[in-house]
């Protein structure tokens, strides 16, 4: 029984941490002190299919125009600017995955502490800092800023940056609205999620075929809270800034630190 509340625990926290820009790595460090699961590197790369298909389904319409606007009007720009911003995490995600997996820095809790601190301050003075010119959406991104958001979603392979909440940052000082940062964060993570989705299904079947279960109840928690989140980032960045979420991930910073001086 405590098998399936943990694998929906887990599904939650994956689905709300992964886009509300919290660091989902920073919230596993607290459920790896309680759960076994949230320390099974496996079984947390098996529910970013929940999240993944969250995306998939919030942004299903925008997602058509794109690819209307690729096969029917031949316009390659916002394509363009996605897959850009996707190949520097891709690539090097990929050929670092080994080393990622096998070094300590990458599951230090005390890495997570000064992450999520350090972006944490960012988002907070971030409507302070200067930007570069404005620009409508994605679509109108030059090639070169696409480029920047792109190196800056590298950073959330270091644990409690966050993925959205780099990227996000990042769109923000390339002239993005926050909501438009938010939108374009999202569409340039699905080739990421995708690529990781195929790595895992291709590679680890006996994985998901003897945890198929838990992985199924766990995936779906973690769509229907990937899909709240989304839902509620989208609406809330479209009237105010990052500083609240700044502010939260100061707070769990000093929460972990204390943990961890406890033990």
């Amino acid at each position: 029984m405590w098998q399936w509340l943990e694998s929906i625990i887990l599904g939650l926290i994956q689905g709300l941490t992964e886009f509300i820009p919290i660091s989902s790595s920073g919230h596993l460090v607290i459920a790896q002190t309680f759960m076994t699961g949230a320390s099974d590197h496996l079984f947390l790369e098996f529910i970013n299919i929940g999240t993944m298909l969250a995306l998939f389904v919030f942004f299903r319409k925008r997602i058509w125009s794109i690819l209307q606007d690729i096969f029917i009007h031949r316009n390659f720009t916002l394509a363009r600017n996605i897959l850009i911003t996707a190949i520097p995490a891709g690539l090097v995600g990929f050929m670092l995955a080994g080393f990622i997996a096998e070094t300590p820095f990458f599951t230090s809790a005390t890495v997570v502490v000064f992450t999520l601190a350090i972006v944490g301050i960012v988002m907070v003075v971030l409507e302070k800092l200067p930007k570069l010119s404005e620009v409508e959406d994605g679509a109108k991104l030059p090639w070169w800023r696409a480029g920047i958001i792109g190196l800056a979603q590298i950073l959330p392979l270091i644990p409690g940056t966050s993925r959205s909440g780099s990227t996000i940052i990042a769109g923000r000082l390339m002239g993005l609205s926050a909501k438009q940062a938010a939108e374009y964060s999202f569409l340039a993570s699905l080739p990421i999620m995708m690529g990781v989705t195929l790595k895992v299904l291709l590679t680890d079947t006996d994985y998901l075929m003897t945890h198929a279960g838990t992985l199924v109840v766990s995936n779906l928690a973690a769509f229907i809270s990937g899909l709240f989140a989304v839902g509620f980032l989208m609406n809330y960045l479209s009237k105010h800034s990052l500083a609240v979420f700044g502010w939260y991930r100061i707070g769990l910073a000093l929460i972990l630190a204390i943990i961890l001086l406890a033990q």
